[in-house]
């Protein structure tokens, strides 16, 4: 006889998601809401039709835990990318210099009946980068043990 799973039985682990439709998509930008990345950290590959950024994502899923166990908000190192991409533009990323560091606000898909659309990346500052995809699939994993925020607080949106 099997028994059910319980809360204590969940391991910690690094995030690996893949997001397939716009609502998985709502749940990957929630994740990834406030990551921090140099500019230089972007990489569009046109051979092999994918759009990549090595961020640090802000630890979304971790925050009441340090919050209610008075301990420092981490953030990890994960790469966040983009299959299938046809083309990327930017609006308001500067490209002189790549040790420009960008924020990432949201994600959001526009596509069309077909599946085809554009994945885009809404940054502070209203910069936005745009990939045209024949297809929505984006893969979000982190790549490195979780580490101290450096501003040891959580990012805050005040309204």
């Amino acid at each position: 006889m099997s028994k059910d799973a319980k809360f204590e039985d969940g391991v910690e682990r690094p995030l690996r998601l893949m997001a397939v439709d716009a609502e998985d998509l709502q749940v990957v930008s929630a994740l990834v809401q406030d990551a921090v990345f140099p500019a230089s950290e972007m990489r569009w590959t046109p051979a092999d039709r994918r759009f990549a950024i090595l961020l640090n994502r802000f630890r979304w899923e971790d925050a009441d835990g340090a919050n209610s166990r008075r301990r420092d908000f981490e953030r990890v190192q994960a790469v966040l990318m983009v299959e299938g991409v046809e083309g990327v533009q930017s609006q308001g990323v500067s490209k002189g210099d790549p040790d420009t560091v960008l924020s990432l606000l949201s994600m959001e898909f526009d596509g069309s009946d077909d599946g085809a659309g554009r994945v885009i990346f809404n940054l502070a500052g209203d910069g936005a980068i745009a990939c045209k995809v024949d297809a929505l699939e984006v893969v979000l994993k982190d790549v490195t043990r979780p580490y101290i925020a450096p501003s040891r607080k959580a990012p805050s949106h005040p309204e």
